[in-house]
């Protein structure tokens, strides 16, 4: 049995300003998704031939942050708790408070993607893959922003690796979001990246992303306590992450099995 080291979830503090270790979390993801973005361009000339360039990464990048943030705190807002915040308008602003949907960010990035692909001429489905490859690494980071912060933990267990954190109980809990880290972070990200070394049709790294992401997400929610004021939507087994990951599924496996046109 493990114990969680119990951070503080405020890495430093200047003066009246605390920076909290999520949001050092979510600047390395941000960060890692930059660098890794410039090694591809700079490795992989067939990007730099498509339109893309280092001052086009770096409008990705915000346009994408952007995205990331309004999307995954409106999805959350609407996916998780409606009615509350149907009655606490002015909460939805609050995000110091907590309250991010994961879907809820994707779909902002895609409604950015889409829009950026427009302004910049780059396709739709490129941007995606030209992503995919290192968006991973990203959600690694945000998972260990909710380990830091003692959230997203698992049911009761007694397998050996079980870890007993301190707004839990005294039991020991499935660390789930160190599973997600690994999954749909570590192993997605190398899976994705060792796919994309060579040229693949267009939106078959996007749709490797979303199928990883999702059988990730689905597997592990088998062993994570579901949102208390939401609990199982059906049969005592499955959640709203579940729910929401499974379109993520099929258009995945649509991306990636389906025939490109050939001119």
């Amino acid at each position: 049995m493990l114990v969680h080291p119990n951070f503080d979830p405020v890495a430093f503090s200047i003066g009246p300003l605390s920076v909290h270790w999520y949001g050092i979390m979510y600047l390395c993801a941000f960060a890692s998704v930059y660098i890794l973005l410039h090694y591809r361009l700079s490795h992989y000339p067939r990007y730099r031939e498509s339109g893309w360039s280092p001052d086009r990464i770096s409008d990705l990048i915000f346009y994408g942050v952007l995205g990331a943030v309004i999307g995954g705190r409106l999805g959350y807002v609407l996916f998780y708790k409606p009615d509350y915040y149907l009655h606490n308008l002015l909460e939805v602003f609050f995000i110091h408070q907590g309250g991010m949907s994961f879907h809820g960010g994707l779909l902002g990035v895609i409604a950015v993607a889409y829009v950026y692909s427009r302004k910049s001429k780059i396709g739709f489905l490129a941007i995606g893959d030209f992503v995919a490859p290192v968006a991973p690494l990203g959600l690694f980071f945000g998972r260990m922003g909710n380990f830091i912060n003692q959230e997203l933990w698992g049911k009761v267990t007694t397998v050996p690796w079980g870890m007993v954190f301190s707004n839990g109980g005294p039991k020991s809990r499935h660390p789930s979001m160190l599973y997600e880290a690994f999954l749909e972070g570590l192993l997605l990200w190398v899976v994705i990246w060792l796919v994309a070394r060579k040229p693949r049709h267009a939106g078959m790294l996007s749709g490797l992303f979303l199928i990883g992401y999702a059988v990730s997400r689905i597997l592990v929610e088998f062993v994570r306590v579901p949102d208390e004021h939401l609990n199982y939507l059906l049969f005592d087994w499955v959640t709203m992450g579940q729910v929401l990951s499974l379109p993520m599924l099929l258009l995945g496996l649509f991306l990636v099995f389906r025939q490109p046109n050939k001119h």
